[in-house]
């Protein structure tokens, strides 16, 4: 796994061996943020369930302006440390090592974020928790771009009924992304 492009651009990453982590893959990776490309530079970028970090280090290495990491495994937080500092982004970003309902608690009330990436464990519904959280959170408000990254057979219809929409979905062979706003955003994403 590596960094696929910007200032440390194919500098490898560690990843944490043994745990249930699933790297997003090079080229999983590349789809996504050339739909983030116009979004991800001077951004605050937040990043939950980061794993190795390998998400908001590649946002940092295209221009992202801050990041928060939030992995509650204390390898992998470690491991994401070793990460930033490899790839010298460190001084742009923040590792919280906690569950992401308690990050999000201990956040709130900050200025939103202009990316927020969530990668929780498959089939949990955790992501609805998450988004549930959000819809009334200063954290995100019409203008963040939300990305979750899950099983290919996730279902989102209930998006709607807590004020979003996705406005894109990007699927592979076992997993999609699905990019989401609030309702009262911009209508000017493209649906797909």
């Amino acid at each position: 796994m590596r960094v696929i492009a910007g200032t440390a651009r194919s500098m490898p990453l560690k990843t944490v061996k043994g745990l249930d982590t699933r790297p997003t893959t090079d080229k999983t990776k590349e789809t996504l943020f050339n739909v983030l490309q116009a979004d991800v530079p001077d951004s605050r970028f937040l990043d939950l369930f980061s794993g190795s970090g390998a998400i908001a280090i590649e946002a940092l290495s295209r221009g992202a302006a801050h990041a928060v990491l939030v992995e509650q495994n204390v390898k992998a937080a470690e491991c994401i440390r070793e990460n930033l500092q490899f790839t010298k982004t460190i001084d742009r970003a923040e590792i919280q090592k906690c569950d992401v309902m308690t990050a999000l608690h201990r956040m709130e009330g900050q200025k939103p974020f202009d990316v927020i990436f969530m990668d929780p464990p498959y089939d949990q519904g955790l992501e609805r928790q998450v988004i549930e959280y959000l819809s009334h959170s200063t954290l995100a408000d019409e203008y963040t771009v939300i990305v979750v990254e899950a099983s290919a057979e996730t279902d989102f219809s209930w998006l709607p009924e807590l004020g979003f929409h996705a406005y894109k979905y990007k699927k592979y062979k076992t997993s999609q992304h699905v990019f989401l706003q609030r309702e009262d955003a911009e209508q000017g994403k493209d649906t797909e």
